[in-house]
């Protein structure tokens, strides 16, 4: 992925503190030499960014004495961010399966757009309007649309679950950094598990929270505990599965041989695969989307959750509660992750050289009834007659 140029990010920040009238009162911009100071820089990459700047019209340089601010309001391009007119963006693609978590999170970044006085733009308040973005030809129309806005910045959740996903989001950042355009990625980063891309990240730990799911099927009796996702899911999944893995090595117990299983949770063949021989007493499914079809096929195979075999999911979706039995889940902190990546595009857009950030937030876990945690000792009991877990030694 391409690199923002350093002067140009210096031009950015700067012409956003001109816009917010940071500078109005002195007259004039920091020396050279603050500001080589203030973005770790050479001092050319500072007078190119203050080149720029004066050829737009915004300061005077002068040899000697410094960089001073042009007093006529019809110098400063239109562009040029402000308090009044900054602009941000939403970019969701595929958000089929988690509409409701970035439903939650795009009208909280809407609200605090509002309140903080900028214009926000996405592709609407409902999950039905989301469904449009989750094409590869309208997340691109949008992009054109952002970059044509020349807003300032763009919250961005990564496609997944669909082949080549990794050029397309590569493809999206990259346009929208070469037009000047701030990205902060929300949910999910753009690499493959544990590496990351030089952008701003706001998520919850998802390795703690499927460290969280796989202690709690310990601490209820599990030995044989499985994960269960669907193909070309995102690096957050396997994050999760990272994190139960290490939860089942903590508690010495011996991973299942193929601990991570991917597949089609649709699938009755899958369904009677995943549960044959009865080799598992309890699957971590990637997320919420995925344990409630899972939990659907399970049943239609004759297999019963959680009498016969205990399913967890991730996310906390609303129909987490509606599905039979209702899930156990580790829960989103949408509306937090919507302040802290808000926070985050601001600071960004402030100041473009600050060491690059991933804001992990904690997760908890609910539970409910498909994990087993309700039945009786005798149900229990009976339920789970499996042969005796390897621990190891």
């Amino acid at each position: 992925m391409s690199q923002e140029p350093k002067h140009h990010q210096i031009y950015r920040a700067l012409t956003a503190d001109i816009g917010s009238g940071k500078y109005r009162d002195a007259g004039k911009l920091p020396s050279e030499a603050q500001l080589v100071q203030r973005f770790k820089v050479s001092r050319p990459t500072v007078i190119q960014a203050l080149r720029r700047l004066q050829a737009d019209g915004l300061v005077t340089r002068r040899v000697g004495a410094g960089t001073f601010l042009n007093q006529t309001p019809s110098q400063i391009p239109a562009q040029i961010p402000s308090a009044q007119s900054l602009e941000l963006g939403l970019l969701i693609p595929g958000v089929r399966r988690a509409g409701e978590i970035f439903e939650v999170i795009a009208g909280e970044l809407a609200r605090l757009a509002r309140s903080a006085g900028y214009m926000f733009w996405w592709t609407g308040g409902s999950t039905e309007d989301l469904e449009a973005a989750a094409t590869l030809a309208n997340a691109e129309k949008i992009c054109d649309q952002f970059i044509q806005r020349r807003v300032a910045g763009v919250f961005f959740a990564p496609f997944e679950h669909m082949a080549k996903c990794d050029a397309t989001n590569s493809r999206l950042v990259n346009r929208l950094r070469e037009a000047g355009i701030t990205v902060i990625l929300l949910d999910r980063d753009m690499t493959t598990h544990p590496l990351r891309t030089d952008l701003d990240l706001v998520g919850i730990d998802n390795f703690m929270g499927g460290y969280i799911l796989a202690n709690h099927l310990i601490k209820l009796g599990c030995r044989r505990i499985g994960f269960i996702t669907v193909p070309f899911s995102a690096p957050t999944v396997m994050s999760r599965a990272a994190g139960a893995r290490e939860a089942i090595l903590a508690a010495k117990i011996e991973l299942p041989p193929n601990f991570v299983q991917v597949g089609n949770p649709e699938d009755p063949k899958f369904a009677r695969q995943i549960s044959a021989g009865r080799h598992l007493d309890a699957i971590i499914c990637g997320n919420d989307y995925t344990a409630a079809v899972l939990i659907r096929s399970l049943h239609n195979v004759g297999v019963n959750v959680p009498r016969g075999l205990r399913v967890v999911g991730f996310d906390d979706v609303h129909y987490a509660t509606l599905v039979s039995p209702p899930l156990t889940t580790v829960h989103q902190p949408c509306r937090e992750i919507a302040v802290m990546a808000f926070k985050s595009m601001l600071s960004r857009i402030s100041d473009p050289s600050l060491p690059v950030q991933t804001i992990r937030l904690t997760p908890h876990l609910v539970v409910r009834e498909s994990c087993g945690a309700y039945l009786g000792t005798q149900e229990t009991s009976t339920a789970n007659k499996v042969r005796p877990a390897k621990r190891l030694k």
